[in-house]
């Protein structure tokens, strides 16, 4: 009768206002939905999935969601996997490289704003605890991720919901799952003793997808965790505090630099802290100039009768500096209609 009940409720609730899609958007889309439900905002602990068995799900007005019912009366959004596993960002850079995409570092955005959780997208710490190996150089080597205390046998949980796409053993990194995710993230989980999922397999936040170990390149039993965004490396420490076990943000903006090896979030002292905060205001600064500069830029249309010569007085600027500004030569024959620049 509860279900009954529930079922003819649930019916009537709109399902894509409930939910802010899980993808890569622009900052200025982010700060909109930020500032329409800032319940995303903010250190997250409550978007944990609710582990009760379940007893039946719902399908919704949206072919992406479904409204799981559980054997305790509760109820939940979640994404149905078998919609997002035909999609083609799980089947386009997909391989069983460490790096699936394989892509130009200068072709990435200087930033963009990723939602990590919303009323459908839920978040499970991978383990609470101190970071004792941090991201960044080690012993002159790069250390891709963090590596967080964690005894063998001890089940290994997925961090957020996403489809499996390596489960094998990979080098250094022993036994390895790597899970893609919907915003455009991949999670990697090393040195496992033992896994237990399938590549291909759609999995949902907390979830146990492993067990804990000490294969590969270790020197005793500990969890290899990284963030990685188009195969790009970047501390999970920017999206996550590992002692607390939460999120720190809901929704997370992933500056380019922050893919650098020396960019690490947590400060190791006031001075270190004082550098993240100065990083942050010459990103800001450089953003800034870059807008003034695009906005001082002005154009000329060419006229019947214009000479280089002329433009260049019109405008108080010089002849070789309108050539500098266009990539032409004095000796370039003007076409009417042209825009030049003149500043």
């Amino acid at each position: 009768m509860y279900f009954k009940t529930l079922t003819t409720t649930l019916t009537l609730i709109i399902c894509a206002s409930a939910m802010a899609q899980t993808v890569a958007i622009d900052t200025e889309r982010a700060d909109r939905l930020s500032e329409a439900d800032s319940s995303f905002v903010g250190p997250k602990s409550s978007y944990i999935l609710n582990e009760t068995p379940a007893a039946d799900t719902l399908d919704t007005s949206d072919p992406r969601i479904k409204i799981l019912l559980r054997s305790d009366k509760t109820w939940d959004y979640i994404k149905d996997g078998d919609f997002f596993t035909n999609d083609d960002y799980f089947k386009n850079n997909w391989n069983e490289r460490s790096d699936a995409y394989d892509l130009d570092f200068s072709l990435l955005p200087d930033k963009i704003t990723l939602w990590l959780v919303d009323s459908t997208s839920h978040f499970c710490c991978p383990y609470q605890t101190k970071v004792y190996s941090k991201f960044g150089y080690r012993h002159r080597r790069r250390h891709q991720g963090v590596d967080l205390p964690y005894p063998v046998g001890t089940p290994v949980k997925a961090t957020f919901d996403g489809k499996v796409r390596i489960n094998k053993w990979v080098g250094g990194y022993g036994n390895l799952v790597v899970i893609r995710h919907a915003n455009g993230l991949e999670t990697f989980y090393g040195h496992l003793s033992k896994s237990l999922v399938e590549e291909g397999e759609w999995v949902r936040a907390g979830q146990t997808i492993a067990l804990g170990g000490s294969t590969g390149r270790s020197t005793g039993p500990h969890l290899h965790f990284e963030t990685r965004y188009q195969g790009y490396a970047f501390d999970p420490e920017w999206i996550i505090d590992f002692e607390h076990g939460i999120l720190r943000n809901g929704v997370f903006t992933l500056k380019k630099r922050y893919l650098s090896a020396s960019s690490r979030y947590v400060p190791e002292s006031i001075d270190e802290e004082e550098d993240v905060i100065l990083g942050d205001e010459a990103d800001k600064a450089a953003e800034q100039k870059k807008i003034a500069e695009q906005n001082a830029k002005q154009y000329y249309t060419v006229k019947k009768g214009d000479t280089l010569g002329k433009i260049a007085q019109k405008h108080g600027t010089t002849v070789s500096k309108l050539c500098s500004l266009n990539g032409i030569k004095s000796s370039s024959v003007l076409q009417i209609g042209k825009k030049l620049r003149v500043r």
